[in-house]
């Protein structure tokens, strides 16, 4: 089995019932879980005090053993904090000769993304501890998924999608879209002309939604792209006042204004059901009926 090892660089996890939940229904799977301290630990609204949540972040590359899955207790904000002072090369180094595998999403995006643009490190977003773990019901499709992604060297993932046809094969990069727009122009965005750029986002009206796209539209990222894909944009609710406008409407303007194929639907991101993504992985979609994202070169995990 896998040691689970836990890591809390954003938002002090007010659910501590989930955090524990999670911890046991790992326990009895089998799993270690080291790390648990971060769970309890809080200063103002953070899980720790900015140096205490670095300090896990560079442990990383120390940290002995194999089959490690590092995963954050939860999300929130604070790694925005972290990344300036982040050992980014240390951590590459650690990856190359042996990997471990860092999943997480939301608030973690920019870790991630800092990961990939400084030492071309492959993530996986997908599930963290409290939010996912620790539900009280544990999502099949998610557990699934997530198991899939980081024990097979290839794995499919398909899906009901709506968009024109498509065939398009690059590397697979984004996750959260405001943690990714709030990266633009910094040294922690990575540069990948001819991706497929994946985003989700949660409690964002779809005029900010929009907005953050068009951000990625205007600055040139989104023409160097193969494809977008959209994933779940969790209570994105239109009000009166946009009398009709609404997510899909904001997907067909989108569509509009893009000469890449824009494919939605895919469930990923701040649902119960998510799906488990390598970030800076291969990856070719298709599209016709069906859409299929295929992922391949990410480190796995020996089950």
């Amino acid at each position: 089995m896998s040691t689970f090892h836990l890591i809390a660089p954003s938002g002090y996890c007010i659910n501590q019932h989930a955090a524990a939940l999670g911890v046991e229904r790992l326990a009895q799977q089998g799993h270690q879980v080291s790390n648990q301290h971060v769970i309890t630990r809080r200063h103002e609204r953070f899980a720790g005090r900015d140096e205490e949540r670095l300090a896990d972040i560079n442990a990383l590359a120390q940290l002995p053993g194999e089959n490690i899955i590092v995963m954050p207790v939860r999300g929130g904000y604070g790694a925005s904090r972290l990344l300036a002072g982040i050992d980014w090369q240390a951590l590459a180094a650690r990856q190359q000769h042996q990997a471990l595998l860092i999943c997480g999403h939301s608030d973690f995006t920019a870790i991630q993304l800092g990961l990939l643009a400084n030492g071309k490190v492959i993530t996986f977003s997908g599930p963290m501890l409290a939010g996912n773990f620790g539900a009280e019901t544990l999502d099949a499709f998610t557990a699934d998924h997530f198991w899939r992604a980081i024990s097979n060297e290839t794995f499919t993932i398909e899906w009901d999608g709506e968009g024109p046809q498509c065939d398009v094969e690059g590397t697979v990069w984004g996750g959260n879209l405001a943690m990714l727009t709030s990266l633009i122009g910094t040294p922690w965005l990575p540069q990948i002309p001819g991706g497929i750029l994946v985003v989700e986002d949660i409690n964002e009206h779809p005029y900010r939604v929009e907005r953050m796209l068009l951000q990625l539209l205007h600055t040139g990222i989104l023409a160097q792209q193969r494809a977008l894909i959209l994933g779940s944009f969790s209570l994105a609710q239109p009000n009166d006042y946009d009398a009709g406008y609404n997510l899909n409407k904001m997907i067909d303007y989108l569509r509009a204004q893009l000469t890449i194929p824009v494919i939605s639907g895919l469930a990923f991101g701040h649902e119960p059901q998510t799906v488990t993504l390598p970030l800076g992985a291969h990856a070719r979609l298709q599209h016709a009926e069906k859409t299929q994202l295929t992922l391949s070169g990410h480190p796995t995990i020996l089950l």
